[in-house]
Parts: C-alpha cells; sequence; structure tokens
C-alpha cells in the first residue's frame, strides 16, 4: 500500500504532522535518520516521501543526517519516486549563502552578507563591511546558531576568543549587515503547497538583545513551537489578509516553484530604510499554536491535506 514517508530526525518536530495525517487517516510511516542503510540496487517503496530535515541536526547529535538525507533523496528520485522538499530545497535549508544567492538571483533583497571560513577572515569581514553595527550567524543554522549582535570591532574579537563562540557546523561564519526595524517586529510568512497560507507577525520587543531579524529563530523562547508562558501576551499574531504585502508574497511563491520547495516559511523585516530585506527561507517549517487557535488556522493540518492530495495522485496513476 502506498504511503506518505516522513523523513525527519527530530521527533518533537513530527508529532505534530503525525497527529493530523492520524486525524485524517492517512497511511503514513516515518522515517528516522538519526542513522539508516539504502539498498542501492533496491526499490523504493510505492508513496510519497516529505523531507523535513533541519539545518539544526548537528545540535541533536545526528550531523551527518543531512548529507544521508541527500543521498536518499537521490536514489528516490532516480526511481520516479515524488520528494517533496527535495534536493534543491535541502541545499537551500543547508547553507545560507546559497539562500542569499539564490534570492538574490530572483531580485529579493537580503542584508549584505560575507562568508567566511577562518578567525582572520571574520574580523576582516566585518571592517569592509564598515557598519558601526553587524552581526554573525552560522551558515548552515537553525535556532539561531551563531547569532550575535556587536557594535565594534574589539567586542567581535574578544567573542571569538572566547569559550561563549561557537564553532559552525560547516566551518562557515557569516557577517551580515544588521537591519534595525522600526517596530520591534519581524514577519514570517508561510507556505504550503507552494501557495500563501498565512503571514505570522513575531514581537520581539522583550528580551530579545540580538538580532529582530532572527526572532523566530534564537532557542525556543523564540521557537514558533514553543511554549509561552501563561502570563505573557503571546509573540506570534497571524496577520490578517489586509496587512499582507501581496506583491512580496506573489514574489515568493514564485521563487518557491523554481526551486520546487512545497513546504517553507520565509522571513523578513523592514529597516529604517524602508526596504524589506529577507534574510531566511526554513524548508522545516514549524507553526505556533497559540497564534492559530486565535485565528483559526492550522498549518499542519493544512500540510497533512497536502499531503493526502499528494498520496492520492500516486494511488491513481
Amino acid at each position: 500500500m502506498a504511503k506518505v514517508y516522513v523523513i525527519h530526525e527530530n521527533d518533537e518536530w513530527t508529532i505534530h504532522l503525525q497527529r493530523r495525517l492520524e486525524e485524517l487517516e492517512v497511511p503514513y510511516e516515518l522515517w528516522h535518520l538519526e542513522s539508516g542503510q539504502i539498498d542501492l540496487t533496491g526499490t523504493p517503496p510505492e508513496g510519497i516521501f516529505y523531507s523535513r530535515m533541519s539545518a539544526s541536526a548537528h545540535t541533536r547529535g545526528h550531523r551527518f543526517s543531512p548529507e544521508f538525507a541527500s543521498d536518499l533523496f537521490a536514489w528516490l528520485e532516480r526511481h520516479g519516486r515524488r520528494v517533496i522538499n527535495g534536493q534543491s530545497a535541502l541545499s537551500l535549508e543547508l547553507s545560507k549563502v546559497k539562500q542569499y544567492l539564490a534570492l538574490d538571483r530572483f531580485g529579493i533583497l537580503t542584508p549584505k552578507t560575507y562568508a567566511c571560513l577562518g578567525r582572520e577572515q571574520i574580523v576582516d569581514a566585518a571592517k569592509k563591511l564598515g557598519a558601526q553595527s553587524f552581526i554573525t550567524k552560522h551558515n548552515r543554522a537553525g535556532k539561531g546558531l551563531g547569532v550575535q549582535l556587536f557594535h565594534s570591532i574589539a567586542a567581535l574579537e574578544e567573542y571569538l576568543d572566547s569559550p561563549a563562540y561557537e564553532e559552525p557546523a560547516d566551518g562557515i561564519t557569516l557577517i551580515q549587515q544588521y537591519v534595525e526595524a522600526p517596530q520591534p517586529f519581524i514577519t514570517r510568512a508561510e507556505f504550503i503547497g507552494g501557495k500563501f497560507f498565512y503571514a505570522v507577525r513575531v514581537d520581539t520587543s522583550k528580551g530579545f538583545q540580538l538580532c529582530p531579524a532572527d526572532a523566530c529563530q534564537i532557542g525556543d523562547l523564540f521557537c514558533p513551537v514553543g511554549e509561552q508562558p501563561a502570563n505573557q501576551p503571546s509573540k506570534f499574531r497571524i496577520l490578517p489578509p489586509e496587512d499582507v504585502n501581496m506583491d512580496l508574497i506573489r514574489q515568493y511563491e514564485a521563487f518557491l516553484n523554481q526551486h520546487q520547495i512545497s513546504v517553507a516559511g520565509i522571513e523578513f523585516i523592514q529597516g529604517k530604510d524602508g526596504k524589506i530585506y529577507t534574510y531566511d527561507i526554513n524548508t522545516n517549517t514549524n507553526y505556533n499554536s497559540e497564534a492559530e487557535a486565535a485565528a483559526g488556522r492550522y498549518g499542519m493540518l493544512e500540510v497533512a491535506k497536502f499531503l493526502r492530495e499528494q498520496l492520492k495522485q500516486v494511488v491513481v496513476s
């Protein structure tokens, strides 16, 4: 029997999808890539394959799961299997450099960024940037890995020489323009089946001293799937349609279609200069339950419906 195969390495980020698939009575199987094997002379099972591989896999002890996933996708695609968020999506998930270059090629503005290998190169790039304030982040990131805000070269050098400095998984550190917003929020647009589903505004006014453009990625406190303390208002609010820049949304949809990405969250911020900067594409997107309950819109349910329809096409063919 054909199934939906969910490829992942983090049970905590998958349980919400499992529940929705079960609610819709969609047959599925989990492929957890903490370890595994591929019979290169064998044939994959019938069904569709949905990747939820994360750039932060190495923080959970799964350093080489993304590389193994890439080989797995190659095997699946060799046999004509439908892989949702396959090779192209994974490539962008694992490299902000590739993200920014792809966005730039598509005419989408990103913050000015240098990619650096080596401590001396990090400092030199910060000097070349010539900005009073700048940030660092990891190229292979997720969860805000390596994100720090600096107001001087001396502070950067002190950080690089301190125990607080984190070596990136791929060795590449980004030096990036600090985009300061006139109002303390960023926006994350969610896409399912390549189509816009909703946009969520993330409040960065409290407890966030690094980069507003990465509020959704800084640890559990700012993670969309994290629990909000009962005595605090939600940091996440789904925007009404009239508050969404649909010209930008259509540009994002075209970009995702070009890169064969079906499910994604794209984050952007408007700077004091009035320009909109896009700074992250997350192809392993999660959703905030409190914001969704308030708006009556449910991302994982929509993903499950999308997977159900894709599976039907396989069964019919």
